[in-house]
């Protein structure tokens, strides 16, 4: 009789090979979960590197907008400075534009004042009209206060005073035609003007000393002796003023007082005759 035990249990070739089964079965399985959490590593290594990417490609698209921002900065700062550029050269323009249109304007100004003084000094054959148009330029347009007007006697050795502004008749007198106040005005045919503010001039020392001439011959001189406070030095229009004066003014007090002598009355048509000649 056989015992139920020993028949219950695998021979032992059976208990070997269901061992090794089992052992290759169990070894096996630590495979596939060595595999599937390897495979976890390199999914999550892969997707790792995927969103790495994802930032560089973000991070280059940044650096390309930028690089884009750069170059347009950069473009535009270009342009500023030609702008700017443009802008110093056409404000240049506009200063020096300005600058010559207040220069031109200037130049009518003066070219009106010696116009008017011209005008009005032979817009009249009176004598006494003649003087006080010469008050009026030397007051309005010179900008003298104290002054006076000298005839040269006919025997040519004195300077008489004709008309005066600012000073009492008695001050003034005949002067010596070698006086030093008139001595280089009236043999050069020049204007004298001393350095100094002509403010502070003097009867013996005048600011400014012209000479009246008539065919570039001396007959007069007109002396300023101060000028008006606002008139603190002579200007470029004045020295023009001056000629005029020496010119125009002795012409004028000269035709005028021919006229009056001759009892204001034209001269004949014999005496114009052959003037083309």
């Amino acid at each position: 009789m056989t015992n139920s035990n020993t028949s219950d249990s695998p021979p032992p070739d059976l208990k070997r090979q269901r061992d090794e089964f089992l052992q290759n079965f169990t070894q096996g399985a630590r495979l596939t979960e060595e595999f599937v959490r390897e495979y976890d590593r390199v999914n999550a290594r892969v997707r790792e590197l995927e969103a790495e990417n994802g930032l560089l490609r973000a991070r280059i698209e940044e650096e390309d907008v930028l690089r884009e921002m750069l170059q347009k900065i950069t473009a535009l700062e270009q342009e500023k400075r030609d702008l700017l550029s443009r802008f110093e050269k056409a404000e240049a323009a506009s200063s020096a534009f300005s600058e010559r249109f207040e220069e031109v304007e200037n130049e009518f100004a003066n070219l009106a004042n010696l116009f008017v003084a011209s005008n009005q000094l032979h817009s009249t054959l009176t004598p006494r009209r003649v003087v006080r148009r010469i008050k009026e330029v030397m007051a309005q347009l010179v900008g003298a206060e104290r002054y006076a007007v000298y005839m040269r006697s006919p025997e040519r050795t004195e300077l008489v005073p004709i008309a005066w502004e600012g000073v009492e008749a008695g001050v003034l007198g005949p002067v010596a035609s070698d006086d030093e106040r008139f001595r280089d005005v009236t043999a050069s045919g020049k204007a004298q003007v001393p350095e100094g503010a002509p403010t502070q001039g003097s009867v013996e020392q005048p600011a400014a000393v012209l000479p009246l001439t008539v065919d570039e011959e001396s007959v007069g001189a007109i002396a300023i002796f101060s000028t008006l406070p606002q008139k603190t030095r002579f200007e470029t229009i004045d020295f023009e003023l001056f000629k005029l004066l020496g010119q125009h003014a002795a012409a004028a007090l000269v035709s005028a007082s021919l006229f009056e002598q001759a009892g204001r009355k034209l001269p004949g048509l014999e005496a114009f005759v052959d003037l083309s000649v």
